[in-house]
């Protein structure tokens, strides 16, 4: 078993990929930006299952390290032969300057990246996005494969792409240039649902709280890809050790791109009265920007909306053996386990 660090492990897709390293028997270091967030992180690994023991040992360790600054890498990544870099950030709302996202991302990802080569580490596996494939196109694709990119100067794009976009292109361009043997692979999740284990979570999990909740009287037209926290974990670990990994990228989905509607649907099939608020009803495009002046949560969405895109998993069904949980089962146990956690308004 190796020594594994993950970056980021306050996160929804790190910690449920640090459960998975633990449980093949892999010790883990995980990087946080201040050491107090230590016991959070082992309360979500607790509620997903790690036996406390484990979660005791010598085999889950904590190191200080921020995306912005070189202080605490080299020791972060001393020792690992695997490096999983998951942080990055995604917020809720569009910010008001895209450096706020660009920045981090892009400099945190050469700045993990030139660590791990320092240290003699094997490989790295960088958390990308569906985000750095479909966006920023004039006009949408059919389908999208990881052969595609984004266009960061492309018509409509936000920071959140925009970042993704220009964070992986420069772990790419790190690895061809300055790399000295490193291995470089990708995943490229959707919208990552799935069971939350606390109130550290993707903002695709706030689209099911806010159905939920019914935060807003109708749905827009949109549509997203769907893929379950626990097989983009999965997809991690295995980019992580096959050998045919090193140099590709990989696209996380389960199915076919869902609409809002549909979302809707699945929770209402799903969970029957405990999805009682959720709405079915589709909202016209111009309400939607009218609301956007009110409630920036709505800015985001607007550039997609009437966009019908679509994407497939097959290279890592393929090449990986990966194969997802439905689209159903990761949009129900999402707002199971917001039930559960009691993280829903009443």
């Amino acid at each position: 078993m190796s020594k594994v660090l993950v970056t980021g492990g306050s996160g929804f897709i790190a910690a449920h990929t640090i459960l998975q390293l633990l449980e093949a028997g892999h010790e883990v270091r995980t990087t946080v930006r201040n050491l107090k967030r230590e016991p959070d992180v082992r309360a979500m690994l607790k509620q997903g299952g790690l036996d406390v023991n484990v979660a005791d040992s010598k085999r889950l360790t904590f190191a200080a390290a921020d995306l912005l600054d070189d202080i605490g890498w080299p020791e972060a990544v001393a020792g690992c032969e695997f490096v999983h870099h998951i942080a990055s950030p995604f917020p809720s709302t569009v910010p008001t300057d895209e450096n706020e996202l660009i920045k981090p991302a892009r400099e945190g990802a050469v700045r993990v990246l030139r660590a791990a080569r320092n240290a003699g580490v094997k490989r790295v596996v960088l958390t990308s996005s569906f985000a750095a494939i479909g966006y920023g196109h004039t006009e949408a694709k059919a389908t999208y494969t990881e052969e595609d990119w984004s266009d960061p100067n492309g018509p409509g794009i936000q920071a959140y792409p925009k970042s993704k976009t220009l964070a992986e292109r420069a772990a790419w361009d790190f690895i061809a240039k300055e790399g000295n043997g490193l291995e470089l692979a990708v995943v490229n999740p959707v919208g990552v649902f799935g069971p939350a284990l606390g109130p550290d979570y993707s903002t695709s999990i706030l689209i099911v709280k806010m159905l939920m909740e019914r935060a807003l009287p109708g749905l827009p037209r949109i549509h997203f890809g769907v893929v379950d926290v626990r097989d983009v974990a999965d997809m991690h670990l295995r980019a992580m050790t096959h050998p045919a990994a090193a140099g590709q990228r990989f696209l996380a989905v389960s199915g076919n791109f869902a609409s809002m509607q549909q979302i809707a649907l699945m929770l209402k099939q799903g969970l029957g009265e405990r999805a009682a608020k959720v709405p079915t009803m589709q909202l016209p495009d111009w309400l939607l920007r009218v609301s956007s002046l009110m409630d920036p949560r709505v800015k985001g969405v607007l550039p997609e909306l009437g966009k019908h895109k679509n994407a497939t998993s097959a290279k890592a069904q393929g090449m990986l053996g990966w194969k997802p949980r439905s689209r159903e089962e990761a949009v129900v146990t999402t707002a199971l386990s917001l039930i559960e956690l009691n993280l829903l308004k009443k």
